[in-house]
């Protein structure tokens, strides 16, 4: 990256950043400004859900080697669960930054900021300003738990207290798995209602087939994500300036992964995948989806951790009565965490080295390589910090209300399960 030009960009960095990280050198960057070099060169931006530091360096080295931007996220229940937080990884990702020379473009996204209730968005539109005065660029609002009247509303009230040059995701439809689809009807009352109140979305996430974790083959279970309904979907709310954000990749063949950018998908959130390599577990060479056996993972002894420490996991999952192939073994990142970090550099080389392999792959699926340099390139020409999207308001708010919701008529909503990571 020419030297002069990184020298003007950074002092075009978003407003937080600079008033976060005085004198800092990375290239954190809003997710509007990442977006809108997506949509410029028909690419995805991965966004990593990492639930361990060496997860992130790892994406970081290959969006580094590739030149690619890069989302580094963390779900608001991931917040609990791991040893990573909304107050940690900023710091974390600005020192891999500088242990890499800077110049890697990412942006810091809280992903799935779950909002189940009025409770709930009192308290997102305390704690995301302060996230995001701690450098946080981008925010997914996620209310799609509650009736469609009540996720338009909640996200709107939590989106006017999101300054405007931040990236902004919000959703409709729960992610459940296969079959389980977003209709046309409610991505249109959704996006246009917010439209309709000066909310602009860069990315909309729906419902259309993913899951989060892994899809248990031995049980029948085989990824689903319907790509029509998707570029139905994509069609419908362009109008607005949105484009789709894909969750549950992990699993995913990279044949298909590949075919996402055609289909109007201009973010594509991976997460499970750099767990199972941190456990060291056997993964489909294809999808990087957890190999079940017999009911359990399997794993790799010449992976991530040792195999005294998986041991260790395990018995553990066991005393907590968690199954031996079940998503609930997310919840050993945090009772494991400083065991994890404390290891010799054998095993978290590997770890990174493994993880650093996989984003190489997913960048190439992503069309993505280059986009680094494409937004550095692009925030200098702009010659303003400033990345507010240049949007109109077109939609009528007497459209968009409680009767008019597409499931005005059936007001039951589950809210037993919680999809949001």
């Amino acid at each position: 990256m020419d030297p002069e030009k990184y020298e003007k960009f950074l002092k075009l960095r978003p407003l937080n950043v600079r008033l976060a990280f005085p004198g800092s050198r990375c290239a954190l960057v809003s997710g509007r400004d990442v977006c809108a070099q997506a949509m410029e060169r028909n690419a995805i931006v991965m966004a990593a859900n990492v639930r361990n530091p060496l997860s992130a360096l790892g994406v970081l080295k290959a969006a580094r080697k590739c030149d690619s931007f890069v989302l580094l996220e963390l779900a608001k229940s991931e917040n609990g669960y791991t040893g990573v937080h909304f107050s940690n990884l900023p710091q974390t990702a600005l020192m891999y930054s500088s242990m890499l020379g800077d110049g890697v473009v990412y942006a810091l996204h809280m992903d799935h900021y779950a909002v189940k209730s009025a409770e709930d968005r009192d308290e997102a539109i305390s704690t995301i300003p302060w996230a995001i005065s701690r450098g946080w660029t981008s925010v997914a609002i996620d209310a799609s738990h509650n009736p469609d009247y009540e996720n338009l509303t909640y996200t709107r009230d939590i989106a006017m207290y999101i300054p405007s040059y931040v990236g902004l995701e919000t959703e409709v439809g729960e992610i459940k798995g296969a079959g389980v689809l977003t209709t046309m009807e409610e991505a249109e009352y959704y996006v246009g209602g917010l439209n309709s109140w000066g909310i602009f979305p860069d990315y909309l996430a729906i419902s259309n087939g993913s899951k989060h974790g892994t899809y248990d083959t031995s049980r029948g279970e085989v990824e689903g994500i319907d790509l029509d309904r998707t570029g139905e979907i994509a069609g419908e709310i362009s109008k607005y300036g949105c484009v789709i954000a894909q969750h549950g990749i992990s699993g995913t063949p990279l044949d298909k992964v590949g075919m996402f950018k055609d289909f109007g998908i201009r973010k594509g959130n991976v997460g499970t995948l750099w767990q199972n390599l941190v456990f060291g577990l056997e993964v489909d060479p294809d999808s990087g989806n957890a190999v079940i056996e017999n009911g359990s993972y399997v794993k790799r002894p010449d992976k991530g951790v040792p195999v005294e420490l998986w041991e260790d996991i395990v018995a553990w999952a066991d005393s907590k009565g968690y199954g031996r192939a079940s998503g609930d073994y997310k919840r050993a990142n945090i009772q494991f965490h400083h065991r994890i970090m404390a290891l010799p550099d054998e095993y978290r080389n590997r770890i990174v080295d493994e993880t650093e392999s996989w984003a190489l792959r997913f960048f190439e699926a992503f069309n993505s390589t280059g986009s680094g340099s494409a937004v550095v390139d692009m925030i200098v020409e702009r010659a303003d910090w400033n990345s507010t999207p240049e949007m109109r308001i077109i939609a009528s708010r007497g459209r968009y209300t409680a009767d008019a919701a597409p499931d005005a008529d059936d007001p039951s909503h589950s809210t037993e399960e919680d999809h949001s990571d």
